[in-house]
């Protein structure tokens, strides 16, 4: 027993000081982290990071560094960190595998946050979805369609993907395409279709809007009508042309050509 005893004391005796050690450099440690964490916070807030990239990598160095300084307390406690580094390693790697796809949109959803090619509230054309940015997730980015549905399309495959950023500019141009009868004069009807639109106080003024002979159709004459309008008021200023434009061609006498059948009549 005695000799057990002997054996504890110096085994104590030897390992106290690497404990203490080992437990003066967790505590400055964690300080340290701490601090360099928030360091790193300020700086990506003041570059105007995103808030939800800022804390995904804030949480990121925090847990990293933490993993490194276990790894250099157990060092110092004398236990042999080669096991850990090839657990660690073959760990990284599974996941790597494992998390490919998510990797992928993680990358892209930094991409943009760090890039900004739209922010949340722009109206984008994307990946074959049209839709207002209603939150720029970091794998993910959710779009509200003009149908009301909630589109959520991965960021890897938005960010190597062609975006058309309808917002971006603040003027949208409104492409319609109206016709008349050959037997109409055309400069009578551009001045009607170019007074429309004029009318209309949604539409803007600069860029101004312009009527344009565009197609001689096989039943009509086709004019490019191209009002500008906010991106607010688009719809308002689409919808509203066709109407305002179908009335004053009608009050001024000018015919809108459709189709007509014609029947046959057989004798017999």
């Amino acid at each position: 027993m005695e000799k057990y005893l002997e054996q504890l004391k110096t085994l104590i005796i030897d390992f106290t000081p690497s404990v203490l050690a080992a437990l003066a450099m967790l505590i400055i440690g964690i300080i340290v982290i701490r601090f360099i964490v928030r360091i790193a916070k300020k700086i990506m807030i003041k570059r105007g990071l995103e808030e939800t990239l800022t804390k995904f990598l804030t949480n990121l160095l925090s847990w990293t560094l933490k993993v490194l300084l276990f790894v250099m307390v157990i060092s110092k406690l004398g236990i042999q960190t080669t096991s850990f580094a090839a657990i660690i390693g073959a760990a990284g790697l599974a996941i790597g595998l494992a998390l490919q796809g998510s990797l992928s949109n993680f990358a892209g959803g930094a991409l943009i946050m760090i890039f900004k090619p739209f922010k949340v509230g722009d109206l984008i054309d994307a990946q074959g979805v049209l839709g207002v940015v209603k939150e720029i997730q970091i794998f993910t980015t959710i779009l509200n369609t003009p149908e009301n549905k909630l589109a959520i399309i991965p960021n890897g495959a938005l960010s190597n993907g062609n975006i058309i950023n309808l917002t971006a500019e603040g003027k949208l141009r409104v492409d319609l395409t109206i016709g008349v009868g050959y037997d109409e004069d055309i400069k009578t009807a551009k001045k009607v279709l170019l007074d429309t639109l004029i009318a209309n106080p949604k539409t803007l003024k600069d860029p101004a809007p312009t009527v344009n002979v565009s197609e001689l159709a096989d039943s009509s004459i086709n004019f490019a009508v191209r009002p500008w309008a906010t991106v607010a008021d688009y719809w308002d200023v689409y919808f509203e042309t066709l109407e305002n434009c179908k009335e004053a061609l009608d009050k001024a006498g000018i015919e809108i050509p459709y189709p007509h059948s014609v029947e046959i009549q057989k004798e017999g």
